[in-house]
């Protein structure tokens, strides 16, 4: 049984955390740069763990660790030893995992990640895809193409890395091209064969990968693998949401994880946002998402500690 499906029969739905970098800039992190909210895992760790325990407190079951655009070369862009990057990416596994055991203190009863009786708490080690080390905004259009080892190359050792720290699990996320989900499946059942993942995909429409892939294909090509323990969407439109829970129930019975912005319109060439225009939100929508298949239910860029703690409330 996989770490998620013993979660779920804890609680269900689990409520995974919110946006790391817009929390950070709350604490007068500069995330505008190549690196993104990784930039606090060498200037401020200390404000990355703040954000996971907010989440916590706030009633999320799983944090996601800050190392979305933490890879090697990245760091090794500007200016770090690889030994140094190395380092910088336990770091941001460690500070998820000191997060919860910090708010597992408050309540002694809360349970172990391994499992049992009681509310879950996880940690979910993020591996953003290669159009995130582009930072031109790749991963929401999937426009590149690396052969298969290529995509496990870049992979691999973030994946060790946090395999290592101790993450309970990977967050395949944002990921705009099948290509390199199939790279990344390959390299998690070859190489590291007692862990799981959750996969979850940007999309170009409510029925599409950014690269075009019907999402119910997407789907259906990853239900046979027994370590993806979810798939869903994340870093979408909230009106996005229902119509690709559907579809990804046409491919497959795995859980269903959906993490959305909070409706704010993104402008990768700008780097900048646009108002919600429709001023819906995660605790509004989520009964939606429940009934049309969903289980694990969270934010992505721009949503707060008070959204997850209002989607709490609300399921």
């Amino acid at each position: 049984m996989s770490t998620i499906t013993k979660a779920l029969a804890a609680q269900s739905p689990l409520i995974v955390d919110g946006a790391m970098a817009t929390e950070l800039e709350k604490r007068r992190v500069d995330t505008a740069n190549e690196l993104w909210s990784a930039m606090a895992l060498i200037h401020d760790p200390q404000a990355v763990r703040s954000v996971h325990l907010s989440y916590f407190e706030a009633g999320a079951n799983i944090a996601i660790t800050d190392t979305y655009q933490a890879n090697i070369p990245a760091f090794e862009r500007i200016g770090l030893s690889a030994a140094e990057a190395r380092q910088l990416i336990s770091a941001a596994a460690r500070e998820a995992l000191t997060a919860r055991d910090a708010y597992r203190a408050f309540d002694p009863g809360l349970e172990a990640a391994s499992g049992g009786p009681g509310r879950p708490l996880l940690v979910a080690g993020s591996i953003g895809p290669y159009g995130a080390f582009l930072a031109d905004g790749s991963e929401y259009t999937g426009a590149y193409t690396l052969a298969d080892a290529q995509y496990r190359d870049f992979h691999r050792e973030r994946m060790r890395i946090l395999a290592d720290a101790g993450v309970d699990l990977f967050a395949f996320e944002t990921m705009p091209n099948m290509g390199e989900v199939r790279a990344l499946v390959g390299l998690l059942a070859e190489e590291f064969p007692g862990r799981e993942a959750w996969v979850s995909f940007s999309l170009h429409d409510d029925g599409h990968l950014c690269d075009g892939t019907p999402l119910e294909e997407a789907a259906a090509k990853l239900d046979g693998f027994v370590q993806i323990s979810a798939i869903g969407v994340n870093c979408v439109p909230l009106d996005m949401v229902t119509a690709a829970i559907r579809r990804i129930r046409m491919g497959t019975s795995k859980p269903i994880i959906v993490y959305p912005n909070n409706g704010d319109i993104y402008h990768p060439d700008t780097k900048t946002w646009t108002p919600n225009p429709s001023g819906l939100s995660l605790a509004q929508l989520a009964p939606q998402w429940i009934a049309a298949g969903a289980s694990l239910i969270g934010g992505c860029c721009r949503t707060t500690p008070e959204d997850i703690r209002r989607l709490s409330a609300s399921l």
